[in-house]
């Protein structure tokens, strides 16, 4: 406990004291006691405290006071102690509480400290008396006068001392009680009052202390003068302060206080701070001008305080650093998806060229692709791979086209559109936004949001896009738009037309297994928190491509992922109840034991060589399909029959194919009576599922021309193409999704229109090494290639091979 000290006047009269050749030491902090000083302290430390209670039970009225050279110093020493101190009667003893006392003490006499006799149970030394030199008398008189006319000009700028210490001050006459008396009262430091307390030379120690007082005064008349100038100088801005603090109050009353009190200085800074181009500067000091003349209470106030805020948040001027070093961004968008080399390249190749022109405009992209490939992950990626901030927009079910432009300021709640929105959360002019699912946006009457889109993603526009809540125009060339779809037949042609489309294809078996491999079992393992606690979980190859094949059916990865993360939790159950140890292997048995029977059976089973079935080849939003096509007769009048649940334009195909046949017959082989005394029913399964398009022309004639030649198409064998009357094979779209899929099902031959070779080149290697190509111009080389004539017994011609 700190012993806390405070002066007061000495008495004019101290009779002679004989001191004991051993005193009892109080170790004081923070302050020096002189001779002839009364003074009160608060003693709390152990030891003082038993030294306080050794000398009232002992009648001691006499101990010694020294002050610590250091005042964190909880329990000193010798060392911790000056040498020179003073010797103190104890006028008076207060308990406050227990252990703690209040001592009023008064100096007797200055003491040295010859050796310390003792430490416990408090200290104890054996001093001797410090007397006064008296040298020079007239000199003594001089200093004395020189202190006492100093002392009273340092009261007379000093308002909180009394007036009656000039007359204590008078009442002192010699010259050793004087310098005690007033260097006892000066406010300076410890190490300054020890020097003038070691000092036993009379005219000495009046000189150390004249210099002190003279110091100390002088302090107080240049604080005087800097408080002269300081209040000459703050007149006028006190004077306003008062009005302006006058208004508030009145305001007050009149209930109209402005809670923020300083929106409009705060704006004005803001606005300076904003660095807007001219445009939006000139509107905004319009608004504050405006701010300025209303009332705080009024809804307009409020209306456009909210539209300053939106203006000087806006990033008008902030702008990231991009990262143009290309094998770091090669690196990263490496490190963050597997294949997807289309995507990535295009990246490169901005990246490049803005190195190389720094003023070049953003791109406009468009990630097509069925779900789960990693179209949004990407857009994240790319923003970390070149260092820009990244903004989401889901645009799935938006159908107001004030989503993207904006509400007008005159409607209740208006706030900007989504643009705006995400450039003030990212806080930079050119972030990569991203539009997700554009191709899912709807419109009503309210508008059309695809139409306020096309200002958006208009390199050539959207430098001066204008948002209908801002009324000014903000530069969107820099920012990068990313949007992804996963069919392009929605998006509207105008927008279509500003996109540049990438496609993300499926994954195929293999790249399944890799992407699992390198980025789903690390992240689900991390997730369920198995790495936390040392776990450590293996999958067998064959273990992964059980779940591919036999419990996912997707383009994607997202399904797989799901089927891995519930294989975890099974293992974590285990992990927790003690079932299985520290490192756990999974192979393809113990799939079933996590996840139950299999979801999803090879299509190789449902494939039968019985005439009349062939395997087409469907594209479809979420990727490739094979499709089975099914036909059969019955005696009739030469009809068809379609079912399955086909759409107009597959219908018209199954008609086309069936035409081709009647006017064939003869060169196919198959008799009239074959035709015209049996009805035709082609069907195609899964009758719950909408099934369009002119893919599947090849399919149905194939399956016609087998079921009326009794002759089988071969089970391995997967077709796809558009035909005419004429018989001509024409080219389809979605042929790598189909390409995958058939490789999927385990198809070894798969047969192609011509014109459509040059899709071949974007289907992974891998798989056109797995897979024979066949290209057919016409459906004679078609029969060629998929009939198994060995089957029929109308015909003995061996099969072709295929080219």
């Amino acid at each position: 406990m700190t012993d806390n000290v405070s002066h007061s006047a000495p008495p004019s009269d101290s009779e002679p004291v004989e001191l004991p050749p051993e005193l009892s030491l109080l170790p004081l902090r923070n302050s020096v006691l002189f001779p002839g000083s009364i003074i009160p302290i608060d003693v709390g430390r152990p030891k003082s405290v038993r030294l306080i209670e050794e000398a009232i039970a002992n009648e001691r009225p006499i101990i010694g006071i020294v002050a610590q050279k250091e005042a964190r110093v909880e329990n000193p020493s010798r060392d911790d102690l000056f040498s020179v101190g003073c010797a103190a009667r104890i006028l008076k003893v207060i308990k406050l509480a227990k252990d703690n006392y209040s001592v009023i003490l008064q100096g007797v006499a200055r003491i040295q400290l010859d050796e310390l006799v003792a430490e416990e149970p408090f200290l104890q030394a054996r001093v001797t008396e410090i007397p006064d030199i008296h040298v020079d008398r007239a000199e003594s008189e001089a200093l004395v006068l020189n202190i006492k006319d100093t002392a009273k000009r340092l009261i007379a700028l000093v308002p909180e001392l009394p007036r009656e210490a000039a007359a204590l001050i008078d009442s002192v006459s010699d010259p050793s009680q004087v310098a005690d008396l007033v260097i006892s009262n000066l406010d300076i430091e410890t190490s300054e009052k020890q020097d003038v307390l070691e000092s036993n030379h009379v005219n000495e120690r009046l000189r150390q202390v004249l210099t002190l007082l003279t110091r100390q005064l002088e302090i107080l008349k240049v604080r005087e003068r800097i408080n002269s100038q300081v209040q000459e100088e703050m007149g006028h801005s006190q004077r306003e302060y008062v009005l302006r603090q006058q208004l508030k109050a009145i305001k007050g009353e009149l209930g109209e206080i402005d809670e923020d009190g300083g929106d409009v200085e705060e704006f004005d800074r803001r606005i300076k701070e904003a660095k807007m181009p001219e445009e939006a500067e000139r509107a905004a000091r319009k608004q504050l001008d405006r701010l300025k003349s209303m009332q705080p209470s009024s809804a307009e106030y409020t209306v456009t305080r909210t539209y300053l805020e939106w203006l000087t948040d806006l990033p008008w001027s902030i702008s990231t650093e991009d990262q143009l070093e290309i094998q770091t961004v090669r690196d990263v968008l490496n490190e963050d998806h597997y294949d997807l080399e289309k995507v990535k390249k295009r990246i490169l190749e901005y990246m490049a060229v803005l190195k190389l022109n720094a003023s070049k405009k953003g791109p406009i992209l468009c990630l097509l692709g069925p779900p789960g490939v990693g179209k949004t992950s990407l857009g994240k990626s790319i923003a970390r791979a070149i260092g820009r901030k990244f903004v989401r927009i889901s645009l799935g079910g938006v159908r107001d086209e004030a989503e993207i432009r904006g509400h007008r300021r005159t409607y209740v709640g208006s706030l900007p559109g989504r643009i705006v929105q995400g450039l003030k959360k990212a806080g930079t002019n050119n972030p990569v936004i991203m539009l997700d699912e554009i191709d899912k946006l709807g419109h009503d009457f309210r508008g059309d949001p695809g139409a306020a889109l096309l200002e958006v993603l208009d390199p050539e526009q959207n430098h001066t896009f204008s948002d209908h809540y801002l009324e000014v125009t903000f530069d969107l060339s820099r920012v990068m738009f990313i949007a992804t779809a996963n069919y392009l037949d929605p998006i509207p042609p105008a927008l279509k037309d500003r996109l540049e489309i990438l496609e993300l294809p499926g994954y195929t078996r293999q790249e399944k297994l890799a992407i699992a491999r390198r980025f789903l079992l690390p992240k689900q393992i991390s997730e369920h928190g198995l790495l936390d606690h040392s776990v450590e979980v293996t999958f067998a190859d064959e273990a992964l491509l059980e779940l591919i094949d036999s419990y996912t059916h997707e383009a994607g990865v997202r399904n797989l992922e799901r089927e891995i993360s519930s294989v975890i939790r099974g293992i974590a159950v285990k992990v927790v109840e003690g079932e299985v140890g520290k490192q756990i292997a999974v192979v393809r048995d113990d799939i079933p034991g996590y996840l139950g029977p299999q979801k999803y059976l090879s299509e190789m089973a449902e494939r039968t060589a019985e005439p009349g079935v062939a395997t087409g080849l469907a594209w479809t939003p979420v990727g490739g399909e094979i499709m089975f096509v099914e036909a059969t007769h019955m005696p009739g009048k030469g009809g068809l029959m379609l079912t399955g649940q086909l759409g107009d334009v597959m219908k018209e195909s199954a008609q086309a194919a069936m035409s081709y046949v009647k006017s064939r017959h003869a060169q196919l082989g198959i008799e009239h009576s074959q035709i015209e005394g049996h009805d035709i029913h082609v069907h195609v399964p899964a009758g719950g599922i909408p099934k369009d398009g002119p893919s599947a022309g090849v399919a149905m004639f194939s399956a016609i021309v087998s079921l009326l030649t009794k002759t089988c198409i071969l089970p391995d064998v997967a077709m796809t193409g558009e035909i005419t009357l004429r018989g001509l094979v024409l080219p389809v779209g979605g042929i790598k999704e189909k390409m995958l899929a058939a490789h999927r099902a385990g198809i070894k031959h798969i047969v192609l229109p011509e014109r459509n070779a040059k899709d071949v080149v974007d289907v992974p290697e891998e798989i056109r090494e797995e897979m024979q190509i066949s290209y057919v111009k016409n459906v004679n080389e078609v029969l060629d290639k998929v009939l198994d004539r060995g089957s029929s017994e109308q015909a003995s011609k061996p099969a072709e091979s295929a080219d």
